[in-house]
Order: C-alpha cells, then structure tokens, then sequence
C-alpha cells in the first residue's frame, strides 16, 4: 500500500461517505484516481465501509467473552460464533484453543447465558469469561480509530472532511411533503428501529451506497431514505465503520492487552492509550482486568517497542497480560476468509 492508499483510509475514517472528489482533493489526485484506488482496495478485500447500528438501540449492552475450547472442536466452534449476526470481532488467540469475540446482547443475558445459543455444543467448550464493556474510549474519529498504516491528513483535509460529514444531508424534498423544512434531530434516547431492516442490511453490506440505490432496494422514496438516514446518524444510532485487514497491510502483530489500572486513572489512561497510532479500540470493562487494550503493530521488535516505549509511559498501570492474535475470524460486520473481508451470508 501506497502513500494515497493509506491517506484515503484516513479520509474515509474521518468522513466514511465521503465523495471521490474529496477523496482526491485530501489526496492530491483525481475523481478517478481516487475511485480507482478505494476500488482496488475493496475488491481486493482489505478494506470495507460499512453501517453499524449502536447496540443500545436494540437495548443491548456488548460483552468480551474468552472461550477456552477443545483444540479439536475449535474449527467448528470458531465457524458457528463468526456466523452470528450478535457476534463482532472475533479471533483466535496463542496457543490455537481460545476464541475471543464481542457479543451484543441485553443486560440481563449476562454470564454464560450470553453464549449459551451460541455455542453448536457445549461439550466443546472447556472454559468461558464474560465480562462487560463498561465504556469504550472515543478519540474522535466516528470510525476506526487504527491509523499505524501510515498515509497523510493535513488538519486542513481534516476540517474539510469533518465539515462535510457534519453538513445537513437533507435538502427539502417536495415528493415526501417536507416542503423544504428542516426536521428537527430526534433525541437520541427516543430513536428506534422501526421497518428499518432492509435499510441496515444494505449498509451493513455496503456503507456507501448512494441515497437512490437504498431507496431501490428498500422500495422507498429517496427523500424518505434521505430522512430516515439523517435521524438515525445525527442521533448516534447509526454510525460507519471502515473495516481493515492488517495484515494485508504488512502488520502482522495483533495483541490484546488486558490491564489492570488504577481506577482513578482509568479514565485518564484509555484516552491516552486510544490515541496511539497502534490501537485499534481500547474500553474500560468488568472482572480481574479493567482495560481491554487492542493493538497492531508491524512485527514483535515493533510490539516490544511499543510496551516498553509507548504503554511503559502511561502512570497508574498496574499490571498486564498479553494475548496475540494468531487468525482473525470476523471484524465487526465482516467474515475474514482466506485472508479477505467479505460481507456476511
């Protein structure tokens, strides 16, 4: 990967819609260049756009489980959990007997329970820690926050992106009866799904699909498309993820580090840990650690760089553990398979 390569990626972190003219102007190419580029990405399957709707929406809170299995069922277990729709981000780890994966499931499913339709047999299953994201850490980007893969943003492409992703979408639109008025944002705590599933599974497959395609396929206006997106993106019901495989990017090193921090720090701790080049995602979480820490780095001398340099420098951590990802299973809303992103069956 290029130099643009990797500076579109950032783009569309900031502003996953954005257009290819802007993807150009961010990357001091052309409208086509910049449409070849992302092209070649996605069909090469390294990268994907796609929508995500916030769990709380669906009245879900997300879970870390670790499921410690038996190494001659973990193919089948592994399969069963990265084909399900409350499953996101799941892999497997050192040693080829542990799967950890994000599940998306009401409060009152704690414990096993979480996992217990999940599983296609229990007798495959050795052990199984469920502990609960309590708050993950925002360093602004409304995507993925991994940005190790290099590529440039100068802050005036930033603002420009920013600006675009935060203009109002929604001209008025005579066919639907707006008359041309603006609607008011629904207050987030009043958003719900309603007929909305075509909608999020078309994003779902693909994150940029443009207003009229959606509207095809839903078999809706595209004021009503318009509509409906605007209600659920400016409440934080929906928002879009720009999903990357590293190591198709020539970083082989994927750990997660679980850290026991100072729960006065805790706060102060994820924030500075998230906004390292290196992590991907970082959340306070319940049980024996209480900061759940996902980094990607180059290779090992690159890993240990980062512990001792980077990590060693944050006050008030206590104590680490480290687990290396050694085969990813799925990445939010995609399947890895054969070294690809590939949308959902």
């Amino acid at each position: 990967m290029g130099d643009v390569d990797g500076t579109i990626l950032r783009a569309l972190q900031v502003y996953p819609q954005a257009s290819f003219r802007q993807l150009g102007e961010v990357a001091g190419i052309s409208e086509q260049t910049a449409a070849r580029c992302y092209q070649a990405l996605r069909r090469a399957g390294v990268m994907r756009v796609v929508g995500i709707v916030r769990p709380a929406v669906r009245g879900h809170s997300e879970w870390v489980a670790r499921v410690r299995c038996r190494p001659d069922r973990m193919e089948p277990l592994a399969a069963s959990l990265a084909r399900r729709r409350d499953v996101g981000f799941a892999y497997v780890v050192s040693g080829g007997a542990e799967i950890i994966c994000i599940i998306r499931a009401p409060i009152g499913a704690g414990g096993d329970d979480v996992l217990l339709n999940a599983l296609p047999t229990r007798a495959s299953v050795i052990d199984v820690r469920i502990d609960l994201v309590l708050h993950a850490f925002d360093v602004g980007l409304p995507a993925s926050r991994w940005t190790g893969f290099g590529g440039e943003l100068s802050e005036s492409a930033r603002t420009l992106l920013i600006s675009s992703a935060t203009a109002s979408p929604l001209p008025g639109d005579d066919e639907a009866g707006t008359g041309g008025e603006d609607v008011p944002d629904e207050p987030r705590e009043n958003v719900r799904l309603g007929d909305d599933a075509p909608l999020v599974d078309a994003l779902t497959q693909d994150g940029r699909l443009p207003h009229r395609e959606l509207a095809r396929i839903c078999g809706w206006t595209v004021g009503r498309v318009r509509r409906r997106l605007r209600t659920l993106e400016r409440s934080g019901a929906l928002h879009y993820d720009v999903e990357i495989l590293p190591e198709r990017l020539g970083f082989g090193l994927s750990a997660t580090l679980w850290l026991t921090v100072t729960p006065s720090a805790i706060d102060e701790v994820g924030a500075a840990l998230a906004a390292h080049d290196e992590v991907a995602f970082a959340a306070a979480i319940s049980g024996e650690h209480n900061l759940m820490v996902a980094v990607i780095c180059r290779d090992t001398d690159d890993f240990y760089r980062y512990l001792r340099t980077r990590v060693a420098s944050v006050a008030g951590i206590l104590g680490y553990s480290v687990s290396i990802r050694v085969r990813r299973l799925k990445q939010n809303a995609s399947l890895v398979v054969q070294g690809r992103l590939i949308q959902p069956v």
